[in-house]
């Protein structure tokens, strides 16, 4: 009877054993399929963000007044019979909408790439502004440009909000300034945008007596692309933007980029 009572102990220990080794596997397995479906939620969350910000950032560069303003101005040497002018103009805004279709599947390009692009679009808009605008792009000689790369769909969008809201609303002729330095850390380097227009605050001010009319300004679509680039890892990408009546008696404004290529370190 002794013995009896001792194999039962033991068969009822057991089953407590494994009903208990059975119900942490299925704890754990329960637990292991949510965090799984978080996981995976998370990432498509981030997709979805992503998606959306370059589709964002793809419609800011496009800008539609921009290709309008090109189209009319076009037409306007057209009408006037400058046919060389106009055949120019033609020739130098599809070679950019060619560029930008280019650039737009590609998530990053070179340096030298980017410059380019941004010339013809500066290009195009000094034919339209003629001597309204003067622009200058300058190289760090240390920074190898064909080799060194950028996300694409940031720069432009930047440039042409000085071009349109600080040169476009100065009464007299607007000048801005492009530069790309070398950093002293690896695969880094720095980017200043600095116009002499009407500035940040007196922008901002024209801006909100049209709010409600204008759409949502591309600074925003900018600064979300930003932060999704740095929660990739594999950019580090910060950035000022400044009135520069604020540091000085100088008009205009200053975007100062730092950037960091953290998946070629």
């Amino acid at each position: 009877m002794t013995n009896y009572n001792y194999f039962i102990g033991i068969f009822i220990f057991m089953l407590v054993i494994t009903i208990g080794i059975i119900s942490l596997f299925l704890t754990f397995n329960k637990r292991k399929n949510q965090l799984l479906q978080e996981k995976l939620e998370e990432r498509l969350a981030a997709q979805k963000r992503q998606h959306k910000s370059e589709l964002n950032a793809l419609r800011s560069q496009l800008n539609p007044h921009f290709v309008h303003n090109s189209l009319n101005a076009i037409q306007y040497y057209i009408q006037r019979n400058e046919v060389e002018i106009s055949e120019h103009y033609l020739t130098k805004f599809s070679k950019l909408m060619r560029l930008f279709f280019d650039y737009s599947r590609k998530k990053q390009i070179t340096l030298e790439e980017e410059i380019s692009f941004l010339n013809k679009y500066l290009e195009i808009e000094k034919m339209r502004f003629e001597e309204k605008l003067n622009y200058k792009i300058t190289i760090d000689p240390e920074l190898d440009t064909d080799n060194t790369v950028i996300p694409t769909m940031l720069l432009q969008p930047m440039v042409e909000n000085s071009v349109n809201h600080g040169i476009f609303h100065k009464p007299e002729p607007g000048f801005i300034e492009i530069s790309f330095e070398k950093d002293s850390t690896k695969n880094g380097y720095n980017l200043h945008i600095i116009d002499d227009g009407i500035g940040l605050k007196k922008s901002k001010e024209l801006h909100a007596q049209h709010k409600t009319t204008t759409k949502a300004h591309s600074s925003e679509v900018i600064k979300e692309r930003i932060s999704i680039l740095n929660d990739s890892k594999e950019w580090h990408i910060s950035y000022d933007i400044v009135d520069r009546s604020q540091k000085s008696s100088t008009t205009g404004t200053a975007i100062c980029m730092t950037f960091k290529n953290l998946a070629e370190q």
